[in-house]
């Protein structure tokens, strides 16, 4: 059995104040219903997770009875950190769940494909990330805003969501980095502590993160030309 566990429960303070972006109306439905509706209609994906902010939880039930989401849902509340909420995600797993997909509320575009490909990768390795290419020519500042040197991108990669575990190695991973007290960037890095390698899966789709103003116009685009397909 195989959960999506969709973390919800950050502001994204870099939209703007007083705007909670994944309740933007993106292409006729709140953003973070897109997310929701990726997994819910993926035939790999078996029962959800929504980690949201207290007092959220009638919001979310509401929303999937408004939308017809058909999946088994558990609502959970966020911590501190985004590692906090995973980790409050993966402890309400169902019993028996082999495969854990961590997916960020704000990125609504994973295709059914990439969600594919990103559990098998993560059943044979044991971690997968969806991810691309790095193609823009990348620069390291002094600090001071210039430029002190070029860096090589052949081997560099934009990693994404979902990131997708077997459920023994993300506990093991996430519950090393509770030990330890320090905080990681994003789950895979979790991973690093345990001697755990990930596999990066190509997106070869656009998969973009609503995180400013800017990116709503795009995501808004590819939501509809998807839709339309």
């Amino acid at each position: 059995m195989n959960c999506a566990v969709i973390v919800a429960a950050g502001l994204g303070t870099r939209m703007g104040p007083g705007i909670d972006k994944l309740f933007l109306e993106v292409a006729g439905r709140p953003l973070v219903a897109h997310t929701w509706a990726a997994f819910d209609r993926s035939p790999l994906i078996h029962s959800i997770i929504l980690v949201v902010r207290e007092g959220m939880g009638p919001t979310f039930i509401e929303m999937a009875a408004h939308y017809g989401f058909i999946k088994r849902l558990t609502i959970v509340h966020g911590g501190k950190q985004r590692q906090d909420s995973v980790w409050n995600g993966i402890q309400a797993v169902p019993d028996g769940t082999k495969i854990i997909a961590i997916q960020d509320g704000a990125r609504p575009c994973p295709s059914e494909a990439l969600i594919a490909a990103t559990i098998e990768a993560a059943r044979s390795v044991g971690a997968a990330v969806a991810a691309q290419k790095v193609t823009d020519t990348i620069k390291e500042s002094d600090g001071n805003g210039k430029i002190a040197r070029n860096i090589d991108r052949s081997r560099l990669w934009a990693v994404q969501t979902p990131q997708v575990f077997r459920a023994d190695v993300i506990r093991a991973a996430l519950g090393k980095v509770i030990q330890q007290g320090i905080q990681v960037t994003d789950d895979t890095a979790a991973c690093e502590l345990i001697g755990q390698s990930v596999q990066l899966v190509e997106s070869l789709a656009p998969n973009p993160k609503a995180t400013s103003p800017a990116d709503i116009p795009y995501i808004e685009l590819l939501l509809r030309s998807a839709h339309s397909a």
